[in-house]
């Protein structure tokens, strides 16, 4: 039997005394719900305690479940926090009001020639791969500024960075590292922090921290 989620109430009060702490005005750090592989009636009790921000990790799962959600609750928010194929942008960009996963040129250069084509753009966040690790998405911190840069070229609208620290490092050194990188790029937005170190990352700046399985329990393994 899978721990007790702590639920979205316990997660606004620590994200609150987090920012509190960290001298932070809380409506400066948004709660992202990661509501990937969850049982459709856990988030519609969550999307009725009023939460209207939900991260999904697959563009087909989204599609799947947010159309009718979003019908019925006014001012849902979806955040794309997995990674993106390019074959999948148009769809992606259709459905999702963040992209929190740009980590390559070619997918940078797709949702350009996309964006042109519908007129519009999500906000996208660039997602780095802190630890350098060979198994993980993301552009490494050497070609992070580059990457950073070729993506205004392309006129794409860049809000921040993301990071997934390693599971076996301390997450602060990551998040400082993700900070640091965002300041010398004039970048605000910072997207990270998950459900077990969500304050660290608010300590240093995160702006989007996202959460899971303390608001909804473990993952249902389909």
């Amino acid at each position: 039997m899978g721990r007790r989620p702590l639920g979205l109430t316990d997660i606004r009060t620590r994200i609150e005394k987090a920012c509190k702490e960290a001298d932070r005005d809380p409506a400066s750090v948004t709660l992202v719900a990661i509501s990937k592989v969850q049982p459709l009636e856990r988030v519609e009790a969550v999307l009725a305690e009023g939460q209207r921000v939900f991260g999904e990790n697959r563009v087909q799962e989204a599609a799947g479940k947010w159309p009718d959600f979003k019908a019925r609750f006014e001012g849902v928010e979806l955040h794309l926090v997995g990674p993106l194929q390019s074959n999948k942008a148009r769809q992606a960009m259709e459905l999702f009001d963040v992209i929190h996963s740009v980590d390559r040129p070619k997918l940078a250069q797709a949702i350009a020639r996309l964006a042109q084509e519908l007129g519009s753009c999500p906000d996208l966040f660039i997602q780095v791969n802190t630890g350098e690790e060979e198994q993980k998405a993301g552009i490494l911190p050497a070609d992070a500024d580059g990457f950073i840069a070729e993506c205004r070229a392309l006129d794409l609208p860049v809000k921040g960075l993301m990071c997934i620290p390693p599971v076996e490092e301390t997450p602060s050194l990551h998040f400082a590292l993700l900070g640091k990188i965002a300041a010398r790029n004039g970048l605000e937005g910072l997207s990270m922090g998950m459900s077990g170190d969500f304050e660290e990352a608010i300590a240093l700046g995160a702006t989007h921290v996202r959460v899971g399985s303390a608001i909804f329990g473990e993952r249902v393994k389909t």
